[in-house]
């Protein structure tokens, strides 16, 4: 009986990233509420992990803070509309990790740094080689593996652009990665892996 409820409170975790995952990227940053609009599916797809017991949580770079290009007042309502949107499509975030700082300030926690993956680790008490992290960038992928995750590139956000060539010299970088269309894929891929392990 001990071990079964031990069991039960294993996590099951996923580390998103956000521009470019859940929401479109933009080059001058989501900077307010109407600049954030979410990507077709992803919200409905967050929605479905989150309703076959997964946690999501984001861990994003806002270097725009550091840039002064953005305050945390505007951080903060860009992601109060974010949760609002997600709920609306019966989704939630538990948690929003971020880096408010510039490549310049060389901190552990811009990505491809590992720090903020560490911090969900910790936070959570959860073995990250247990956590798929969700990326659309190199450099997010090569933070996935710093921290012990399990690398999963979308081809949404800034990877949409990248042709056949381009995507397999990311993966030829980051050995292990999964490649999905985008974030819908991404939780058909972790849905029907479960159901085949349970």
């Amino acid at each position: 009986m001990p071990l079964s409820r031990t069991m039960q409170h294993v996590v099951k975790l996923v580390i998103l990233g956000r521009d470019g995952i859940l929401n479109d990227f933009r080059d001058d940053h989501v900077k307010a509420p109407e600049e954030w609009f979410p990507i077709p599916g992803a919200l409905e797809a967050v929605a479905r992990l989150n309703h076959a017991g997964w946690h999501a949580v984001v861990a994003t770079n806002q270097s725009g803070i550091g840039r002064g290009m953005i305050d945390m007042a505007s951080v903060n309502a860009v992601h109060a509309h974010m949760h609002k949107v997600l709920q609306a499509a019966g989704g939630r975030i538990d948690a929003v990790f971020f880096c408010p700082h510039t490549p310049e300030d060389g901190c552990d926690c811009r990505k491809p740094q590992p720090g903020l993956m560490r911090d969900i680790g910790k936070r959570y008490g959860i073995d990250l080689k247990q956590v798929p992290m969700v990326a659309d960038t190199l450099r997010d992928l090569q933070a996935a593996a710093a921290a012990g995750c399990e690398p999963h590139l979308v081809l949404s956000g800034r990877a949409a652009a990248l042709d056949a060539d381009a995507v397999q010299a990311m993966v030829d970088q980051v050995p292990g990665t999964r490649v999905h269309d985008d974030l819908p894929a991404f939780a058909e891929h972790l849905l029907g892996r479960g159901a085949v392990h349970s």
